[in-house]
């Protein structure tokens, strides 16, 4: 670590609060503090005034600050960026209005099909085709473009995107493009061979698309978060933690915010795979659950699965396909709209549903009386007993049973004939067996059994409802780590310097061409290098991926590559590392078909020092409850007495039998009749089934 950067500071914004975690030396304060949509640097400004406070600290003295948000994605979801030019190759204006051939809902006749991003009226085709080898087949029109810096002048454009068919293979025509527009335009270009260099032109075009539409908005909001950090004295380097896990700087960030999607769950995954590694447990689904939404991540050998494409905004319950195809490296995840204030409502068949709309901090729950009428999994939680009206969020927000009772009974429980209380445990299993729903879709679709794994929960609302999910999912082990209120803050601090750099180019295997491979994957070292090098401290490592198929078929698969340099000779040992993984996928491999190289990855990073290991504490001495209040039982369908405990009270080895709940200033963890909760020497919460052991 540097000098000077053993004081770190963790900002998160979520779509309800904004997380700050300060790391003095070891000690972690945190703050939770309401998003500002307006302002949203203000939330971070607030939340470092408090943590400074609490830890005896100016900040000046802060050393680092790494921060991560949900802005970019928001703008991509609510349609709030810029108006943006789409340049691209004549006859591939409508390439992503025309999607793919795929029906993500095979029988529905009226389907709908998600509107691009930029209309039709804003797109301009040009002139000049490369083909699919990289080779000019015709010129570029620069004439056409010099009359098209000149409409878009005259119109309020607040960015452009460049996407030329091929330019992944050949990225000559995107850059002369853009110097002709720049010497007439003051407006910030983006070009796919650069933001995205893949093939598939649908998605490469919505990518750099996306990158563009939100890029004067970040800029923006980045600026003036430097300004306002300045102007309260803390003048240190600020890093931005991107999708795919890694930290990059912030003048990267400006000119490639789309990296920025996902960003605050990259954080939480990757406290959750600290997590799993310090308790070596190698096979375990991460359960982020917040204001907004909720996220499901799979992690297995102490790594987070991770991916090249993703959506953003699935507009079709959340069906695969229905949204907007980003492709970035990024942290894989399945995301619902499920947090504490997304908004439950019902349908026109008499059935509670949940989200994806949400009260967010504007004007949030009923409960928070802040100007919410409608009634929302806090509302329900509240009124359930899981939440101390009084303590809420370290009792800075005082919450009002009253107000959550109302919106309930008006919205829910008057047009279903259910009392307040049945309204309110209808609203919570309603959303907790969508986000089961969720955890086995995601899990099947990635060859694994759910019930397998541990679960590590964190998040402001994810402890309350943790363990009614393990029952539903068939878990008996689930991990609540210290600070798991804030955990993708924490997170942030634990990310290395990374980022990964990809590239498309179709090589057949049969005309393996070592010194072509070499030129490619150099190229991609030296790029993914840079960025690490502008803000990472220790040895970097590299790993090579190379993403290839059989030649005919759509999609590829991740071969692991050595890192070095190749010669003739590697062709066989890269055809058995392809069967072997090939197989490892679909059974068996193939005899016959050419195997041929699509995609390559060179993912860089920062080495950091492993913490300590820790074994869990199966037993434990039970525990008496100081005080005690009714809470909602599902198991028996009524309000039981149940125990309460301060964590900061509990010792390791303490065991708590369910049902109870355990308090602490960000969050509560409901331990449910059928789990008992023990304390680990780290302070750990593990809620293990009654009768197995841990």
């Amino acid at each position: 670590m540097r000098s000077g950067q053993d004081i770190r500071l963790g900002a998160d914004i979520g779509g309800t609060f904004t997380d700050i975690v300060l790391d003095l030396r070891g000690t972690i304060f945190s703050a939770k503090v309401l998003t500002n949509y307006a302002a949203p640097e203000q939330a971070i400004l607030d939340g470092i005034g408090i943590v400074t406070q609490d830890a005896g600290i100016s900040a000046s003295e802060i050393g680092l600050v790494i921060h991560g948000t949900t802005l970019a994605t928001n703008a991509l979801i609510q349609r709030q960026g810029a108006r943006t030019a789409l340049i691209t190759t004549e006859g591939f204006r409508d390439v992503i209005e025309m999607r793919t051939e795929n029906r993500f809902e095979q029988y529905d006749l009226n389907l709908v099909l998600p509107k691009p991003l930029i209309p039709r009226e804003d797109r301009f085709p040009v002139k000049g085709r490369i083909n699919a080898q990289g080779k000019e087949l015709q010129p570029l029109d620069e004439a056409a473009l010099e009359e098209l810096a000149e409409r878009i002048a005259e119109q309020d454009f607040g960015a452009i995107a460049i996407g030329f068919i091929h330019s992944y293979a050949n990225a000559a025509h995107e850059q002369r493009a853009r110097e002709i527009l720049q010497r007439k335009l003051d407006l910030p270009i983006s070009i796919s061979s650069e933001v995205s260099p893949q093939m598939r032109e649908f998605e490469r075009f919505n990518t750099v698309c996306a990158n563009a539409y939100v890029r004067p908005q970040m800029a923006s909001y980045l600026s003036r978060l430097q300004d306002r950090l300045k102007e309260m004295g803390t003048t240190c380097p600020v890093f931005m933690i991107h999708s795919g896990g890694g930290l990059i700087s912030v003048e990267t960030a400006v000119e490639f915010p789309v990296r920025l999607v996902e960003s605050g769950p990259a954080g939480g995954a990757i406290f959750a795979a600290d997590i799993a590694r310090r308790f070596s447990l190698d096979r375990v689904v991460s359960y982020d659950m917040g204001g907004t939404t909720a996220k499901i991540c799979l992690i297995q050998d102490y790594q987070p699965q991770t991916a090249r494409t993703f959506e953003v905004a699935r507009t079709y319950r959340f069906c695969k396909g229905s949204g907007m195809p980003i492709s970035i490296p990024v942290i894989e995840m399945i995301e619902i709209g499920a947090g504490g204030g997304s908004i439950a409502w019902v349908d026109d068949m008499g059935r509670i549903q949940t989200g994806p709309e949400s009260a967010g901090s504007e004007p949030g729950p009923a409960c928070y009386q802040r100007g919410g009428t409608k009634p929302a999994i806090t509302d329900a939680d509240l009124v359930l007993g899981k939440i101390d009206a009084d303590n809420f969020a370290g009792g800075k927000i005082r919450l009002s049973g009253d107000s959550a009772s109302a919106s309930i009974s008006r919205d829910i429980g008057d047009r279903l004939g259910l009392d307040p209380m049945a309204a309110a445990f209808g609203i919570c299993e309603v959303v907790d067996e969508n986000m089961a729903n969720a955890a086995r879709v995601h899990a099947v679709e990635n060859g694994r059994n759910i019930s397998d794994n541990a679960m590590i929960a964190f998040g402001g609302a994810a402890p309350l409802h943790a363990a009614r999910l393990c029952e539903k999912l068939g878990i008996d082990r689930c991990l609540i780590p210290q600070g798991a209120g804030v955990g993708s803050a924490i997170g942030f601090l634990k990310a290395p310097f990374g980022y990964e750099a990809v590239g498309s180019q179709v090589m057949a295997l049969s005309r393996f061409d070592a010194e072509a491979l070499n030129a490619m994957l150099g190229g991609l070292k030296e790029s993914a290098e840079s960025f690490v090098r502008s803000g990472g401290t220790g040895q970097i490592t590299r790993e090579i991926v190379a993403f290839m198929r059989y030649a005919g078929q759509g999609w590829e698969i991740p071969v692991s590559l050595p890192d070095r340099e190749f010669n003739a000779s590697d062709r066989e040992m890269i055809e058995t590392a392809f069967r072997e993984r090939y197989a490892q996928f679909f059974g068996r491999p193939v005899d016959g078909p050419e195997i041929e190289f699509v995609t390559f990855s060179v993912k860089a990073q920062d080495s950091r020092p492993e913490g300590r290991r820790e074994a869990l504490i199966a037993d434990g001495r039970p525990v008496p409850a100081s005080a005690s209040r009714d809470i909602f039982d599902p198991a028996n369908g009524a309000s039981r007495d149940s125990g309460i405990f301060e964590r900061d009270g509990l010792s390791a080895g303490d065991r708590i039998s369910g049902p109870a709940v355990i308090v602490e200033r960000e969050t509560s963890t409901i331990v449910t009749s059928p789990f008992d909760a023990v304390i680990q020497a780290d302070g750990t919460i593990l809620l293990v089934r009654k009768g197995v052991a841990a």
